[in-house]
């Protein structure tokens, strides 16, 4: 240990804004808060569209901080350095005042699939996969000339380009700069080169001048401005050392930090994500690389990530659409009671859970949410709850026989006991459905957050020394007597996701 002292963890979500203090020695967790209580809205002015208003993350950023700060009982002004998570793949435009230009177009928005599938077509796919590892496909710098072309006189008011996480840190500091990691998750980083994607940059009609000033992950990224300070209620000059997408970020949280590691997560996405030590990519890019955490050039660590837009998301609709009781929406706790009363296989429902946008493993279609073999007097909400969660789970898995053919094994996949894995009928299902030891850890985005808010201030001596206080609290083994019954039901349910991915354009 370098040093000690205070961390605090922000993960800015798409359903909420947690935060967490931490003792950076032990690793003890001294308080948490999320807003807001329900869930962040997802503008949706048409179909495939997803925005928020960035000022709104910011507004609960500031709540958690003051929840936090009434909880602790410590004086948030020995908070010693901040660290950021985000959602991934957002795109924030603002000024040369710093004033947002328009509300940000986020991770699960699908508008510009058509011009990253042009884009890939005419750079070449060759091209892009070896130096982007990626198509540009639906990531932030095809939104951006989606802005481009349909909103161009917004477009020339454009100062600087930036995901999420850029946004809170330069409105905490006053600096508007992103990481290598950023820019490989809106695929604006060429691999081959080191540096900002400048074949891409010049295909869209982009001048370099867009890209925020690039630095590492783990750093000094600013102090805090007497301005944010003061509504934080932390100490002017307050260093922000981190910041990752979510997603590397969760990695982190679950030390998933090296060659063959895996860690998994299902919030209102889900997401498998493993690391690896070459530049590997699907051809079809249907799951995707990016730079991990912990990337150095003499040891280069790259996460493959694969997404079901559609998971938690569709357990709140199933919950605010068909869950109600005397006016009242069940728990979920309550849900995953009802689900577990229904058999393996839910007796022939099948859901095929693609129902928020279009989907990278599906190759950007967006089919919809849709479900199979509902019979009237055979099924009921058990059933229907059951054969959802079976059915996020068989996404998931559809998705990790493309990573296993780029060589991420995922004999164990470490995730956070949280959200859907609070589900002991989901984790169940996972385990033997993929076959994967699960190790369920005492962690969250939020703290794997404060840990690299320490790493990048100089308070651990290595990574490794970052995890004091992560604990396993749960393992699940696949169950052998349900495998055989979920080989053949999953069967089934990959026949139906053949059928509907023949049937529509």
């Amino acid at each position: 240990m370098a040093g000690s002292g205070y961390l605090l963890g922000y993960d800015i979500g798409s359903s909420s804004i947690k935060a967490t203090l931490m003792e950076a020695e032990t690793g003890e967790i001294l308080a948490s808060a999320s807003s807001p209580k329900t869930e962040l809205e997802i503008i949706a002015h048409r179909p495939g569209w997803a925005e928020q208003h960035p000022r709104i993350w910011w507004e609960h950023v500031v709540r958690t901080t003051a929840e936090i700060g009434a909880h602790a009982e410590i004086d948030l002004h020995d908070v010693a350095a901040i660290g950021l998570s985000y959602q991934m793949h957002g795109l924030v435009l603002v000024d040369e005042d710093q004033r947002v230009l328009r509300p940000a177009i986020i991770w699960c928005d699908s508008r510009a699939v058509e011009i990253g599938d042009e884009a890939f077509t005419r750079i070449g796919s060759e091209t892009c996969l070896r130096r982007l590892l990626n198509s540009p496909g639906n990531f932030t710098a095809s939104k951006l000339k989606w802005v481009a072309e349909n909103e161009p006189d917004l477009f020339r008011r454009i100062h600087k380009v930036m995901l999420p996480g850029d946004y809170i840190a330069m409105r905490m500091t006053g600096e508007i700069r992103t990481t290598p990691s950023g820019l490989s998750e809106g695929v604006l980083w060429d691999f081959q080169d080191q540096g900002p994607a400048n074949l891409l940059l010049d295909h869209y009609g982009f001048s370099t001048d867009i890209i925020p000033e690039v630095v590492p992950t783990f750093s000094d990224q600013g102090g805090l401005t007497g301005k944010s300070a003061e509504e934080l209620g932390l100490k002017p000059g307050t260093k922000v050392s981190y910041r990752s997408g979510d997603q590397p970020n969760n990695a982190l949280s679950l030390k998933v930090l090296h060659p063959g590691e895996v860690a998994a997560t299902a919030g209102t996405s889900g997401v498998v994500y493993g690391v690896v030590d070459r530049p590997s990519y699907d051809s079809k890019s249907r799951v995707n690389t990016f730079v991990h955490v912990n990337y150095a050039e003499e040891e280069p660590r790259y996460g493959i990530l694969l997404c079901i837009n559609g998971t938690g998301i569709l357990n709140r609709w199933l919950r605010q659409t068909c869950m109600t009781v005397k006016g009242e929406d069940l728990s979920y706790e309550e849900m995953n009671r009802l689900a577990s009363e229904a058999p393996a296989g839910a007796e022939g429902l099948l859901i095929l859970p693609y129902g928020n946008g279009a989907e990278r493993t599906l190759e950007n279609r967006h089919i919809g949410a849709s479900m199979h073999g509902l019979e009237f007097t055979i099924h009921g909400r058990s059933h229907l709850l059951r054969a959802a969660q079976e059915g996020i789970v068989f996404a998931l898995n559809h998705g990790l026989e493309i990573m296993r053919a780029m060589g991420v094994r995922g004999e164990t996949v470490r995730a956070a006991k949280a959200n859907m894995f609070l589900s002991t009928l989901f984790t169940r299902t996972f385990a033997t459905v993929t076959g994967a030891r699960l190790e369920l850890y005492n962690t969250d985005g939020a703290q794997g957050a404060a840990r690299g808010a320490g790493i990048g201030a100089g308070f651990y001596e290595t990574i490794e020394d970052a995890f004091a206080g992560l604990q396993t609290v749960e393992v699940v083994e696949p169950d052998l007597a349900l495998a055989a019954a979920y080989q053949d039901v999953y069967g089934r349910w990959a026949a139906v996701l053949e059928s509907r991915l023949g049937t529509d354009p």
